[in-house]
């Protein structure tokens, strides 16, 4: 060998180990596939190149990337161009090797088939070349084909290379035995990166289907919540896209890589994975008196039980006086029996009235509920005469606003405690050590009065307090709660910026979620036409 082609081949060694470190680095799998088949052209100096990859069944070859330069042929992978060629069958219809196809013969023997022109190469059929070349004027004649096996020796694809061509004058060559060389060695690294990619993007959606899985085990418990789940990622990530765009004011240096966005994600979908542990009765409280059903019917029923017990009072009184013929005394006893039923009744609407928990309760009405609860007596199942309210419905039904005591509040509000549990004993890699941070955030404010650890803004991270912003945005806009309907735009954007104000959300992120229409695009995708007033 001369001292001209030592140099050329060290050259190419130099980089044959260049490209294998790239691949390595590459995660998109795509453009991991385009990197193969770019390298191995440049390595060989071939003019094109078709990557095939294995179908799930092992049974074809699946065109993945195709490349001519002298046609300016680019389909496949990154271009948005997709390759209608038809797959190419590993095996006949009788399970014979199909070894007419010099890409299948490749795989099927795991052997390098190195042909200098495929018009006189004897054994393959190279019909669809000679179509090929009619129809564009090409002329194909040389052909490197290499099976492309990963470390366990699986078969996962085929490098096919066209064309080489002389350094020197450009004019078409046989692929040399140095270029095969350094193609099956750049394949084989190509294949370990590609199995590493592949392995670990297998990974990742299996750790999202996880993430999926939990969320929709919330679902299933209450529909409520997992609408919440799928639509706080969604406004976060919305959020989050708005702060890395802005060029001025405080957040002009945010920005953020894929790696930080698929973090932020994973943290929104798991923002309430704790809530897999929370009661459904309390979750999905529609009235003050709900627990696993809604206990006003006990109310009804106790109401029931006075009426009769004062009919049958009424009609004692009636028969007592028949001695005596009091026509009087009975109109009496009978306009006393329907002034109580009268009361029976209108306490028993007051009391409906105050379970729904629509709105403030008045102290009046508190109190009112109170001497209903004590001033009414009835004859329980034991056949004791008791207060007509227990201590408990009277707590439940004087909720001052909203359904939910102050026992059941910490109950729901714990949530958030199991969230950071469970996501701080997961192993989290590099790359999502963040998630229990951003997850267990959101209900923290700014302030330092949030909870459940009282974080000021100053220790929190931007992406936490964004996912606050987004979960108080999504509660007061959601449609589909048990106890409320979904405010209006112009509604939920008053009241949050009073609670910006206040110290409970970020000022600066909710300028930006403002300023930036963030609010607008969650609304035409997420919320009803009537809610969308501005």
């Amino acid at each position: 060998m001369d001292t001209e082609s030592t140099v050329s081949l060290f050259r190419r060694l130099e980089q044959l180990n260049g490209i294998g470190a790239a691949l390595s680095r590459e995660r998109d799998i795509e453009r991991l596939l385009e990197n193969i088949l770019e390298a191995a052209k440049t390595i060989t100096g071939a003019d094109g190149g078709t990557l095939y990859s294995v179908t799930e069944d092992g049974a074809a070859l699946k065109f993945e990337i195709v490349r001519t330069d002298s046609l300016g042929i680019r389909l496949g992978g990154t271009t948005g161009r997709p390759i209608d060629f038809p797959q190419l069958p590993l095996r006949h219809a009788d399970g014979s090797p199909n070894d007419s196809l010099v890409a299948a013969h490749a795989a099927l023997h795991d052997r390098t088939v190195n042909i200098a022109d495929a018009y006189t190469a004897a054994g393959f059929d190279f019909s669809g070349t000679r179509a090929f070349d009619a129809r564009t004027g090409y002329r194909s004649q040389s052909f490197l084909t290499v099976p492309m096996k990963n470390h366990d020796r699986e078969l996962i694809g085929v490098l096919q290379l066209i064309n080489a061509r002389d350094p020197a004058t450009g004019a078409v060559t046989a692929f040399s035995e140095a270029d095969q060389s350094l193609a099956e060695s750049l394949a084989s690294q190509a294949a370990i990166a590609l199995t590493n990619r592949l392995l670990i993007s297998q990974l990742e959606r299996l750790f999202e289907s996880f993430v999926n899985l939990i969320n929709l085990a919330i679902d299933e418990k209450s529909p409520y919540t997992g609408g919440h789940c799928q639509r706080v990622p969604a406004l976060t990530m919305m959020l989050a896209e708005a702060a890395d765009a802005a060029t001025e004011g405080p957040l002009a240096d945010f920005r953020m890589t894929e790696r930080d966005r698929y973090e932020l994600k994973m943290a929104g979908l798991l923002h309430d994975c704790g809530k897999i542990t929370t009661p459904v009765h309390v979750v999905d409280k529609a009235t003050k008196l709900q627990t696993i059903y809604d206990r006003i019917g006990l109310v009804d029923t106790r109401v029931e039980v006075l009426k009769r017990d004062a009919e049958l009072a009424a009609l004692r009184r009636q028969l007592a006086l028949r001695p005596v013929a009091d026509a009087q005394g009975e109109a009496q006893a009978l306009k006393g029996l329907q002034a109580e039923l009268a009361a029976l009744d209108a306490d028993r609407a007051f009391l409906r009235q105050c379970n729904t928990g629509s709105e403030a309760m008045r102290p009046e009405d508190q109190q009112r509920v109170r001497d209903i609860a004590v001033g009414r007596q009835w004859r329980n199942p034991q056949g004791v005469q008791t207060a007509f309210l227990t201590a408990e419905e009277v707590e439940n039904l004087t909720i001052r606003s909203g359904t939910l005591t102050q026992a059941e509040r910490d109950t729901i509000n714990y949530h958030i405690v199991a969230t950071i549990k469970m996501l701080e004993t997961l192993p989290w890699p590099r790359h999502l050590r963040n998630v229990p941070e951003y997850a267990g955030g959101h209900h923290e404010r700014m302030d330092g009065k949030g909870y459940p650890r009282g974080l000021t803004r100053e220790q929190m991270s931007l992406q936490a307090r964004m996912m606050g912003i987004a979960d108080i945005f999504e509660a007061l806009t959601a449609a589909d709660r048990p106890y409320k309907s979904g405010m209006t735009l112009s509604q939920a954007l008053a009241i949050m910026g009073k609670m910006r104000d206040g110290g409970h959300l970020d000022p600066d992120l909710f300028d930006v979620f403002v300023a930036e229409g963030v609010h607008l695009r969650y609304a035409q995708e997420f919320l009803e036409p009537a809610q969308r007033d501005m």
